[in-house]
């Protein structure tokens, strides 16, 4: 088997970094400063990263270890969004369904009326900022996992139900219907 036809497509793309992005490399960790924050990632061993002008490329040690070849395009992506984070931001966006059910951003807490008995209150973590309009959730943020990890959250707290499709899911989400139980007369 040859390895030099292996290739990572992914893993091979070079990384431009954006004006306003400083990117150091120490040892094994790779710091990302921007306008928005400062994010830093712990380089898998196995993967050289190396830096020349305003260009970036991952590479690996040795292409004949499955598991270095198995994370490089992993490892490179994680780093892509890292700089689009600090530059740009990330955001998901939830939609609440049915009636009664509603939320509001109160100091640090996000407050949900799902049709529970008593009022939900969920924690916003540090670094992510929610906005609420009308039945519209938005989570924003620069951590990439971070957005995404506490929309999910937020989601699980109340999922949508497959008859009515009330609950709380993704703006782009489609929910499949089901049928209710029909009637049959008496006869």
């Amino acid at each position: 088997m040859k390895f030099g036809k292996i290739m990572s497509r992914i893993g091979k793309k070079i990384i431009t970094i954006p004006a306003g992005v400083d990117l150091k490399i120490e040892a094994s960790k790779i710091f990302v400063k921007g306008p928005k924050g400062e994010l830093n990632f712990a380089i898998p061993t196995g993967i050289k990263l190396i830096k020349k002008d305003q260009e970036l490329s991952v590479n690996l040690l040795n292409l004949k270890k499955k598991k270095e070849r198995a994370i490089w395009g992993t490892v490179r992506s994680i780093i892509a969004n890292m700089i689009e984070g600090v530059t740009v931001g990330f955001k998901k966006q939830l939609e609440i369904n049915g009636i009664g059910f509603k939320a509001q951003v109160s100091g640090e807490q996000l407050v949900l009326s799902l049709g529970f008995s008593h009022p939900i209150n969920f924690s916003i973590p540090a670094g992510i900022t929610i906005t609420v309009d009308n039945n519209q959730i938005t989570v924003a943020g620069f951590d990439k996992y971070l957005v995404g990890e506490t929309a999910a959250r937020i989601r699980a707290l109340k999922k949508p139900e497959p008859y009515k499709g009330k609950g709380i899911k993704y703006l782009d989400e489609v929910i499949r219907r089901k049928a209710g139980k029909v009637v049959k007369s008496g006869e």
